[in-house]
Order: C-alpha cells, then sequence, then structure tokens
C-alpha cells in the first residue's frame, strides 16, 4: 500500500474496538456512514444488494454464519466475503454444556419452584419444605451418556472434547469433515458414517452445520422418527437445520425427551420439555472480540495483499510478497471458472513485456482467482484489456 493510498471500509452494527484497532488510521478509514466504501465489515446487519457498490471488494462478517449476506450476488460481482469460523467457538462450546446441563437436572423447574416461595418468612420451615420436595426435581448426570456431533468443525470439536472431559462417549457426523478438523478431533471420537445411525444411539445430540441445501431441515420426520426413545437435541447452530414442525411431534410422541435451542419459534415457547434462549451462542465480550480481530485482520490482508483466508464464496490462497523484486505491483484477478482463462491474461502480460515473478491460482465451483507478482507495473491499457477479457469478473492492482 502506498503512503498517500487509503482503504475504506463501511461498517454496520457495533465492532469491538479491538478488531477496529488493527486498521491504522493513516491508510484506513473506517466508518458506517461511507458511500463508497472499498469494504464492508459487519456482524448480524441484514445486507441488502442495494447496499452492494460498485466500489466494493470483499465483506467480512464477525461471525460464523453469513445468511445475513446475499452470497450470488457478491459472487456475480467478483465480492469476496469472509466469515469467521471457530473466533466464538468457546462461547458456543460453553453455552452448549449449560444446555446440556438445564436438560438433564431439574434446575429450571426448582429455580421456578423456590421463587413461589418469596412468602414464606420461616427459613427452617422453608428448608424442611425444600428437603421434602427436591425429589420433583430430580435429574441424571451427563457421565457415562452418550453424545452425537453432527458437524466436526471448531465447535463441534470443542463440545466433542468437552463432553469426553466430562466422562461421556461421543459420536461424531460430519460428510465433509476437513483435514483441518479432523486433526483438532479427539480421537476417542468415534466416526459414524451416517446420520441415523448416530441418532439411534445417543442420548444427547448437538447439532454445529451450516445452512446449505443439503442441511436445511435436515433434523426432518424421518430422522426423528430414527432417533433413540428419550434423546434430547440441542441445536446452537441455525434454525433452518430443524423442521420444527418434525420436532413437536416427537416430543408430542415422547421420542424426543427435550429440545434445547438457540432459535426461539412460536409453536415452541412454554412447553415444559423446551428450553429456549435467545440466540446467544456468541454473545460473550471475548467472542465479539475474536471474531471482531479475526475479520478486521482477514479484510486487511485481502486489501493489502489479495490474500484470501476464511472465504465463504472463493478459495482459499496466500501468496508471500517477494521482497525485492520489482516494483511490487501485485494483481488479484477473479474470473469465472472456464478452461483457458490463465493463457488469455498471460498472454497480455506477455504483449506488453511484463514478466510474471510468481503467481498463484486456485478455483472454487464456478469461480477462479488469481494473484500475480510482477516484475514492473503494467500499462492502464495492460489493465484494460485483462478487464475487458470475456468471463473476468474483476481487476485490482495491488
Amino acid at each position: 500500500m502506498s503512503e498517500t493510498q487509503t482503504r475504506r471500509i463501511k461498517t454496520y452494527n457495533q465492532i469491538s474496538d479491538k478488531g477496529l484497532s488493527r486498521f491504522n488510521s493513516t491508510h484506513y478509514q473506517v466508518d458506517p456512514a461511507l458511500d463508497d466504501a472499498e469494504a464492508i465489515l459487519l456482524r448480524s446487519y441484514k445486507l441488502q444488494v442495494s447496499d452492494l457498490t460498485a466500489s466494493v471488494r470483499a465483506i467480512a462478517r464477525a461471525g460464523a454464519g453469513v445468511n445475513n449476506v446475499p452470497l450470488p450476488a457478491c459472487t456475480d460481482q467478483g465480492i469476496v466475503v469472509f466469515n469467521t469460523p471457530g473466533a466464538n467457538a468457546n462461547a458456543v462450546k460453553e453455552l452448549v454444556l449449560s444446555g446440556m446441563l438445564l436438560a438433564s437436572r431439574g434446575i429450571l423447574p426448582g429455580m421456578r419452584y423456590v421463587s413461589e416461595l418469596s412468602d414464606m418468612t420461616d427459613n427452617a420451615e422453608m428448608s424442611k419444605l425444600l428437603e421434602a420436595e427436591k425429589k420433583r426435581f430430580a435429574g441424571s448426570e451427563l457421565a457415562g451418556k452418550t453424545l452425537g456431533v453432527i458437524g466436526l468443525g471448531a465447535i463441534g470439536s470443542l463440545v466433542a472434547g468437552m463432553a469426553i472431559d466430562m466422562g461421556m462417549t461421543v459420536l461424531g457426523y460430519d460428510p465433509a469433515l476437513s483435514v483441518d478438523a479432523a486433526w483438532r478431533l479427539p480421537n476417542q471420537v468415534q466416526k459414524i458414517e451416517n446420520v441415523s445411525a448416530l441418532l439411534g444411539n445417543a442420548d444427547y445430540v448437538s447439532l454445529h452445520l451450516p445452512v446449505l441445501d443439503s442441511t436445511r431441515h435436515l433434523i426432518s420426520t424421518d430422522l426423528v422418527a430414527a432417533m433413540k426413545p428419550g434423546l434430547c437435541l440441542l441445536n446452537f447452530s441455525r434454525d433452518e437445520i430443524v423442521d420444527t414442525d418434525a420436532v413437536v411431534a416427537g416430543l408430542d410422541a415422547g421420542q424426543l425427551r427435550m429440545y434445547v435451542s438457540d432459535f426461539p419459534r412460536h409453536e415452541l415457547i412454554g412447553r415444559e420439555d423446551v428450553i429456549l434462549m435467545p440466540h446467544i451462542g456468541a454473545s460473550t465480550a471475548e467472542a465479539e472480540e475474536n471474531c471482531a480481530i479475526m475479520a478486521a485482520e482477514q479484510l486487511k490482508d485481502f486489501l493489502e495483499n489479495g490474500n484470501i483466508r476464511n472465504s465463504v464464496n472463493y478459495p482459499s490462497l496466500f501468496l508471500d510478497r517477494v521482497a525485492g523484486a520489482g516494483t511490487g505491483t501485485r494483481l488479484a484477478i477473479s474470473n469465472k471458472n472456464v478452461p483457458g482463462m490463465l493463457g488469455k491474461i498471460l498472454s497480455i502480460l506477455a504483449q506488453q513485456d511484463i514478466n510474471v515473478i510468481d503467481m498463484i491460482n486456485k478455483s472454487r465451483d464456478q469461480i477462479a482467482y488469481t494473484l500475480i507478482d510482477l516484475a514492473s507495473t503494467p500499462s492502464e491499457a495492460a489493465i484494460a484489456a485483462i478487464a475487458d477479457t470475456d468471463d473476468v469478473i474483476k481487476v485490482t492492482v495491488l
């Protein structure tokens, strides 16, 4: 980045100062009122397609889910969308533990019962009454029970490790388990090949999946029927993963003993066999700081170097800068993933007698992305020629 160049970042929501402090005020202008921002940093704000001005190159969501970002439109316009997987993992893990404890012990009904005794002024009499009534709130311990974890990413692996530390048997299911996630996973986790088998053998099941076409309403009527009778289902993932009607039917039939969710639905409010929380899985000061820091660092590396880490619509790609080579000019090019594109781009550079020092190219689904380090600064005509090439979406000089 040149000494005079200023990156403009538009923020939505309240972003932790620990994240915003990553942007040096000499080189970055960060403001919620910017109209021609190069990047957007947000949390839960529901971004509209109309918010995607022509200047926007990147969007960073300080959190894991990106259902508040119009992904197809972003991809079509060459906008890289980042999330922050794992930054809030510990906060969610701890809330899952809270949900399991609340579902296994008579904590909530016991507390409600005690709150109704406010008129009883004789403490000795109250103690005698509670001793007689406490059997109503007896529960069971988690140790020795079986937890099924569906989705073994950053959060799921932490939940699995926590359960193992508490003396539980852990079954894991994740058809898209990455190599990195596999390394994080405790070796005591028994990997199950199909979700029905996991549901049929677990006492508790915790969901940790993104919302995809393949996961939407994953917990269906058929899968509820496959559950071990008396199972407790915990959803701290996404509301859309669960078919609420199927859960209600399972609770009514006794197939499900308890449903614990961070996503309240009208049909579930007021049931004794449902525990609802107000979407507070990542609502800790530490999680908000971690997400903001991670989002800011990813945006900086992309805006300054074109590197992509933790994008949900573009390939992960990293290229070190070559110290002292040429002018330090780098091209970042996104295009449709069609044959021959790289050859066309390199041909244009060759015609301009521009030498390539280093480069990397990767694709993801219908999109390809390339970083090219050059020995000399390309002319405006060369940049325009690349940008005008069929199927090129966006060209940026870094």
